[in-house]
């Protein structure tokens, strides 16, 4: 019964209870000490699920400058002044002694979500000038005492929050949250529909936190987290998530010294961006599984998983098992394809075709054994545009055509990673092997 926050249980082993193993170690391993692969690895899925065109997508890797909404020079001049007179908290830029500080708040808050409109009813100014002044000071706090109120805490949280050089959620990524909250089902002729995409929603921000900055990772998620578990009391404090997310949105994602009349009709798509990382924060710190076991399969194995499709396509349905794909690539986007090898290490071309030719049709008729949905017919006609005459519509070696995304550079992204592991596999004359079809 023993919890462990570290990656291995410090407690003397037990031969009969198993080593408990961070399903995120390899993940973060990854991170800090292969930062462009694991960048590739979540760039290339994020631009799957969203279309950044060419500027945004810069944007968000930080090779172009944010742009975002701008307000008037009189409003950006008085915001300036305001910051000039921040302390070692308010109006700083982020840190983890910051964040120690903040968590103060958090803290006392969670224990008072109880509180009738709080984040929404305003605190007392004369408490809170006090308040601001000793976690400026770094000096020792005890809200417990009744000497400050639920609601002083709450305002003076938003306020910090308020007063960030950059929105908690940044600059680089605004536009990419747009594009989240846009992402919808499709009926069964593949049209777009109305119907929110959940699944994939949770899947972006999953791959979009996984690129903030640590310690705005830190902070959000101890936001969210009290955020969530105050909706979750809306029956006393009456405080729903789009309640929340309408106070919360301007100071964590709307961008710096705007008016609502700068976001020209994106304050709703921006709250219920909000209202859905409130309603499903408990999942959106987690590395999506393909991620995790891409990450683990770098330094364990000689398995690969890129995608959540990718999975879904390996099982032939959406609750199949997990087809094993060989040899790890930093490439996010690489399958190694190639069948048996000769004693020389060279592929056998006859057989390897036969070999790829059998798992392509068994492949076709997995495919073909899915539910009926507007994936699987899509997957179909893709099958139906294969040329080989030589086969019927039914048996026909099935040909899968890549997406391009013209202006996200996802590709652009693949080639690059791509490109120095096939010549080197040219030079050393050998190419991977395909698992079994089953």
């Amino acid at each position: 019964e023993t919890k462990c926050s570290a990656f291995l249980c410090r407690e003397k082993p037990d031969a009969n209870q198993p080593v408990i193993f961070n399903p995120d170690f390899f993940v973060e391993r990854l991170k800090h000490e292969h930062p462009q692969t694991f960048l590739d690895l979540v760039l290339s899925n994020i631009t799957r699920l969203i279309d950044l065109p060419g500027e945004e997508f810069a944007q968000l890797t930080g090779e172009s400058e944010p742009k975002v909404p701008s307000s008037s020079g009189f409003l950006r001049s008085f915001n300036f002044r305001k910051r000039k007179e921040k302390g070692l908290i308010f109006g700083a830029p982020l840190t983890e002694e910051g964040i120690a500080q903040i968590y103060q708040l958090i803290e006392y808050l969670s224990k008072n979500l109880h509180v009738e409109g709080l984040f929404r009813v305003p605190g007392h100014s004369l408490r809170q000038a006090a308040l601001r002044e000793m976690l400026n000071t770094a000096a020792e706090i005890d809200l417990e005492t009744g000497d400050f109120h639920p609601n002083d805490a709450a305002t003076l949280l938003k306020v910090y929050l308020g007063e960030l050089p950059e929105p908690l959620l940044t600059h680089r990524h605004y536009h990419a949250h747009l594009k989240i909250g846009e992402l919808t089902h499709f009926d069964e002729k593949g049209n777009k529909t109305n119907v929110p995409d959940k699944e994939r929603q949770i899947e972006a921000f999953q791959l979009l936190f996984m690129l903030l900055p640590p310690t705005n990772r830190s902070l959000l998620k101890l936001l969210l987290d009290l955020l969530y578990h105050t909706a979750r009391s809306q029956h006393m404090n009456k405080m729903s998530a789009i309640n929340l997310a309408t106070m919360f949105a301007p100071h964590i994602i709307w961008p710096k010294n705007v008016t609502a009349s700068d976001l020209q009709g994106n304050i709703e798509k921006l709250n219920n961006g909000v209202a859905f990382l409130i309603r499903h924060s408990q999942k959106l710190f987690k590395a999506p599984v393909y991620i995790k076991e891409y990450a683990r399969l770098f330094y364990t194995g000689s398995k690969t998983l890129q995608s959540n499709d990718d999975l879904t396509l390996s099982s032939g349905s959406k609750t199949g098992s997990i087809a094993a794909i060989i040899a790890p690539s930093p490439s996010p986007s690489m399958r190694s394809i190639a069948g048996e090898t000769s004693s020389t290490g060279t592929i056998k071309p006859s057989e390897n075709q036969s070999y790829t030719e059998s798992c392509l049709r068994e492949l076709y008729m997995q495919v073909n054994s899915m539910p009926e949905s507007a994936k699987k017919k899509k997957l179909i006609r893709q099958f139906e545009k294969q040329p080989d005459p030589t086969f019927s519509a039914e048996t026909r070696t099935p040909f899968i055509k890549r997406h391009w995304r013209s202006r996200s550079a996802g590709g652009v992204i693949k080639r690059k990673a791509l490109g120095g592991q096939i010549s080197a596999a040219k030079e050393n004359g050998t190419l991977q092997s395909l698992p079994p079809c089953s």
